[in-house]
């Protein structure tokens, strides 16, 4: 009876060790990916910030964020600290090359936003260049994933897939880099933003827009201006009436270590009330 009494109290304290362990971890790993994208990261999206499924439905179909929105916030004298800003879209369906077809997540971005961003560069091949999204050329570069289910063992450079009907040259190749924050770069395809703009969506705005401010520069202080500035270019006096939100990436930090902290608390607390 001592014994099993024993092994019942070390079976208790081996399984809270074990379940704050793997909390952390947990914690530690989605922190990890989260700040991947840099603490001096800001993304802002159009339509109301989301508090639940039918906001987040109106957010992506929004389309208050535009060019010359863009062009406002490159002004140093609206926003101070802004290093870069990397406008974005998202197409959805497939991509196809000759019968084989692939879901892909397919971005319209500039050049070298996954470069500066992520450090990813094409292992064959080159990225696009500026003169690409001036030009809305219809070039393409492909994850890992993508070339090999649609051209298996065979060379995808140079040749021509096919996205919501437009034909696209596969200009470079990406590495195997599996998941990356909230996507597996495996499995994307990056087209010239206004590529996907006008050949693909036939749309003027922006699904996103990713700003990095320089080094020095107070993240803070930077959202603000960003806020300010699209309200006095969309016309807005009222802040409870804005047409777009901004997530700066230390508060994603925060919160996700937040919520991480409280599920590992939870979790203790089952294990020991089994103790």
């Amino acid at each position: 009876r001592s014994l099993l009494t024993i092994l019942g109290i070390v079976i208790g304290i081996v399984a809270i060790v074990l379940v704050i362990s793997l909390g952390e971890g947990a914690r530690n790993l989605i922190l990890s990916q989260v700040e991947s994208i840099g603490a001096n990261s800001i993304i802002v999206r159009p339509g109301r910030e989301p508090s639940g499924p039918s906001d987040i439905a109106e957010s992506i179909l929004a389309d208050s964020l535009k060019q010359q929105d863009v062009e406002a916030l490159k002004k140093p004298f609206n926003v101070p600290g802004v290093a870069s800003i990397e406008p974005a879209m998202l197409v959805p369906g497939s991509i196809s090359y000759k019968e084989n077809l692939y879901r892909a997540t397919v971005f319209g971005w500039t050049p070298n936003a996954l470069g500066e961003i992520f450090n990813i560069y094409p292992e064959q091949g080159s990225p696009f260049t500026d003169d690409d999204v001036k030009q809305q050329a219809k070039v393409i570069v492909i994850g890992s994933k993508v070339k090999q289910e649609l051209f298996g063992d065979s060379d995808a450079m140079g040749e021509f897939v096919t996205v919501r009907g437009q034909k696209l040259q596969v200009t470079g190749i990406l590495p195997a880099s599996g998941q990356i924050s909230l996507f597996n770069v495996d499995e994307v395809a990056i087209i010239p933003y206004t590529t996907a703009q006008k050949a693909l969506l036939g749309v003027n705005y922006f699904h996103e827009l990713f700003i990095r401010t320089t080094n020095d520069a107070d993240v803070d202080q930077v959202s603000n201006d960003i806020k300010a500035t699209l309200r006095e270019t969309h016309g807005i006096t009222d802040p409870a009436k804005d047409d777009f939100f901004v997530v700066a990436q230390k508060d994603i930090v925060e919160r996700v270590g937040t919520i991480t902290q409280v599920l590992t608390i939870f979790l203790v607390a089952i294990a020991s009330i089994s103790l």
